[in-house]
């Protein structure tokens, strides 16, 4: 199994911010995303996703996850890093030159996970269009992927020569202009940052809502499904697949992550008690999103088991509820475990991509001029 760890801020639960000791103004500075991402890789996990998003609240402030990940890259290798960024509201150009940036500086260990923003408020922070319904915003979401995949394409492999003799950097014969002209987009190109190593960063989508699911088929090397137990998991991960079929796709070159919240103490009592104490501090409970598993990491260490034999999921993305006590957990006893069970390899090296088992893409430019 493919495993990785969600993180941001003090973690999911908005009353993590709120535990005794914890000091807001630390969420809002890199050593605290440092420590976590070391941890994370210290104990070899695939990778790790960095959740960001443009709604407001009064929780602590909120860091741009691109740049977050962009900050890790040169000083924490060994692991590959998804950071969020949201295509709504945004340009297409400057998506692809954040996310082609964060895989030339992290050496090819880059991912990207584009979502949608929904609300009024959130519109509001832009103020160049109003909220739209759903369908469109995930049609819009289309067409920007497909726009940041062809400028990541626009210079193909060997574009840059620095040829002395004749002043060139470049082979203008391996830069294009995309002419890409949609129902939300005209965009020209090319890119101003040169094809990532890995060709294209690996796009991650959530398909937690239908009109997200033919876009998933379409553009996602990986895929990231919710479910409230293991055999509504097995249900959408066939859903997903038989989706990039009919997209004409193969559905064993697409990735299915299945979303685990966690909350780990020493026993069950004590993790429901932690739990509990976190929904007081919020003045509400959180409800669960997918499956949560409360308790020992063998109970999660259990879950993957069964995962594996019912064909659930390719892998599991972890959601800790409170950070950094649930990372810390994961990293050095739930690892252990499973790798002791043979569920899971640590320290998979490569690209993002190779860690996946994906290969790299062909370049669309260089495959219509030959």
């Amino acid at each position: 199994m493919y495993l990785g760890v969600e993180i941001a801020g003090a973690g999911r639960h908005p009353g993590a911010v709120c535990r005794p000791g914890t000091v807001p103004a630390a969420l809002a500075g890199a050593a605290h995303y440092l420590a976590l991402v070391r941890a994370a890789a210290r104990r070899g996990l695939d990778f790790v996703a960095l959740h960001d998003t443009f709604a407001t609240g009064d929780g602590p402030a909120r860091l741009d996850a691109v740049a977050v990940a962009a900050r890790i890259a040169p000083v924490i290798g060994g692991i590959g890093l998804i950071p969020t960024a949201t295509v709504t509201h945004t340009e297409p150009l400057h998506v692809s030159k954040a996310i082609a940036t964060l895989g030339l500086v992290s050496g090819g260990r880059a991912g990207w996970e584009p979502a949608v923003s929904r609300t009024p408020a959130e519109a509001d922070l832009f103020s160049r269009k109003p909220a739209a319904p759903t369908a469109a915003l995930w049609r819009e979401a289309a067409e920007a992927i497909e726009v940041v995949a062809r400028l990541w394409d626009s210079w193909e492999d060997g574009a840059v020569i620095r040829d002395a003799a004749t002043g060139r950097y470049v082979d203008r014969d391996k830069l294009h202009y995309i002419d890409f002209a949609g129902e939300f987009f005209s965009v020209k190109g090319p890119s101003i940052t040169p094809r990532p190593s890995q060709g294209r960063p690996v796009v991650v989508l959530r398909t937690d809502e239908p009109e997200a699911v033919p876009v998933a088929a379409r553009w996602a090397d990986v895929v990231r499904v919710t479910a409230p137990g293991l055999d509504a998991a097995y249900a959408t991960r066939q859903r997903v697949r038989a989706a990039v079929a009919s997209a004409g796709r193969d559905p064993d070159e697409v990735i299915v992550l299945l979303d685990v919240e966690v909350h780990l103490a020493q026993d069950r009592y004590h993790a429901r008690s932690g739990l509990d104490r976190l929904d007081r501090l919020a003045g509400a409970a959180l409800p669960a999103s997918s499956m949560r598993v409360l308790g020992p990491p063998s109970g999660v260490a259990d879950l993957v088991g069964q995962a594996v034999r019912l064909g659930a999921a390719d892998g599991i993305t972890l959601v800790p509820l409170a950070l950094p006590g649930d990372l810390a957990a994961i990293a050095d006893d739930l690892v252990p475990l499973l790798a002791g069970r043979g569920l899971f390899r640590p320290g998979r090296s490569g690209s993002l991509r190779a860690r996946f088992g994906l290969a790299r893409p062909d370049n669309h430019f260089a495959e219509a001029r030959s």
